[in-house]
């Protein structure tokens, strides 16, 4: 189970990993079909996620890049770069958001809501 924090205010979106050197485990930006690493500290992996959490793209992006929208994505997830190819989370792999997962200390950002976690049931299929 990987530690989560989850971003579905307008502020906690918008907020996202900014001025942070790094996170434990990842955050899930929701709604969110887009991301950019513009005043990132540290590369991210980046997963657009569907309505039922299935990954459609997962991507690392150094910092100062814009990711490209993805129509058909509802959620982001961010991670540190790495991260995300060590979980098996790919294209095709559902997500699953477990509440009360995550790690004792993990942080909730403002207007985010408290630890969670996630797996990746599919991973390595």
């Amino acid at each position: 189970m990987v530690p989560i924090e989850i971003a579905a205010s307008y502020r906690a979106r918008t907020r996202g990993l900014l001025g942070r050197d790094g996170v434990q485990g990842a955050l899930l930006l929701t709604p969110a079909g887009s991301v950019h690493t513009f005043g990132m500290r540290f590369p991210l992996d980046v997963a657009y996620l569907s309505r039922d959490f299935v990954a459609l793209a997962v991507r690392t992006m150094p910092p100062g890049r814009l990711g490209l929208p993805r129509v058909r994505a509802r959620h982001v997830l961010e991670a540190e770069a790495g991260r995300m190819a060590e979980w098996g989370l790919r294209p095709g792999t559902r997500v699953e958001i477990t509440p009360g997962g995550g790690a004792p200390g993990s942080g909730t950002p403002q207007g985010g809501l408290p630890g969670s976690g996630i797996s990746c049931p599919d991973a390595g299929r």
